[in-house]
């Protein structure tokens, strides 16, 4: 657990902190729009997000979504081993949030804020 934040230290009395301690960063809330369509395997996320993100930032942000209750990873005992990616209750409970935000994504691009 080298290198890991103590939950207690995520949480602030700002709750927009306490948010994107949680979500923030420049790949989890792609992973959690991704997921919001299904179940995923690690190299469907890998090729779904849009960007080159390497496999151990992959997997990195997959452990700290898990450890923060957002998505559960499920383990097949299969050969070869089969591991799926889904949203939990937690998790899915930001949907309302993220489609905004894609709204407001959608609309930056439609009007060409940016560029």
């Amino acid at each position: 657990m080298k290198n890991k934040v103590e939950k207690t230290q995520k949480y602030f009395d700002c709750p927009l902190t306490t948010a994107m301690n949680v979500i923030g960063g420049k790949w989890k809330v792609v992973i959690l729009g991704h997921l919001f369509t299904g179940e995923k395997r690690f190299g469907e996320l890998k090729k779904l997000i849009c960007g080159d993100i390497t496999q151990k930032m992959l997997t990195q942000q997959l452990r700290e979504l898990e450890d923060d209750g957002l998505i559960h990873r499920e383990i097949y005992r299969e050969v070869p081993p089969r591991v799926e990616y889904s949203l939990t209750d937690f998790g899915k409970s930001l949907s309302p949030i993220l489609q905004d935000l894609c709204v407001w994504g959608q609309k930056i691009k439609d009007d060409k804020v940016f560029g």
